[in-house]
């Protein structure tokens, strides 16, 4: 389940009331901020831009790909552990506007997580160290540390000890260099 609080609205739907909800001129820097990140192919810059105008939580040695969206209306509540890879065009949002209602809730990527390109992280999700998230996938729910994860909806492919297992022998990912 994850984890995100509700706020009820009355009458027009909950992003009709959007500047009920987060300032307008808060918006308007985060959007230019996030915009000028998508495109810079300095990780540095990005990842100094992110901590110091959205107050984003960014571990040291950490990727974030061409074309990465971050939430516009809350990016204050993404955080992300040390030599993690986002993938290109991958989204995370930390709101919901729903048509009664509208969610908030913290996104928590762990350390040397690896996200595939165009992935949809969804609000109130954890993302364990060492996961592995497919490409493309819509991630709904806490991924546990160091398991491989994938698809639409996502489910988990290997365990962390399948995955190990599997990766035994691999010159790279084996059990002396995991």
């Amino acid at each position: 389940m994850r984890r995100t609080t509700r706020y009820p609205v009355e009458g027009a739907n909950s992003l009709w009331h959007v500047y009920k909800t987060v300032p307008f001129w808060k918006v308007v820097r985060n959007f230019i901020i996030i915009q000028l990140a998508r495109y810079t192919p300095f990780l540095g810059m990005k990842n100094w831009l992110y901590r110091t105008f959205l107050r984003m939580k960014v571990g040291e040695q950490t990727s974030f790909a061409l074309m990465v969206m971050l939430d516009v209306m809350f990016p204050e509540k993404i955080s992300v552990g040390r030599n993690t890879v986002i993938g290109y065009n991958t989204t995370i949002l930390a709101h919901e506007y729903l048509i009664k209602e509208y969610r908030l809730g913290e996104v928590q990527i762990g350390s040397e997580v690896m996200i595939g390109a165009n992935s949809t992280i969804l609000p109130g999700v954890t993302i364990g160290d060492g996961a592995f998230v497919s490409a493309g996938t819509l991630v709904h729910k806490d991924v546990p540390a160091g398991a491989f994860v994938g698809g639409n909806p996502m489910r988990v492919i290997y365990t962390k000890e399948q995955l190990a297992e599997r990766w035994a022998d691999d010159p790279i990912y084996g059990k002396n260099n995991m």
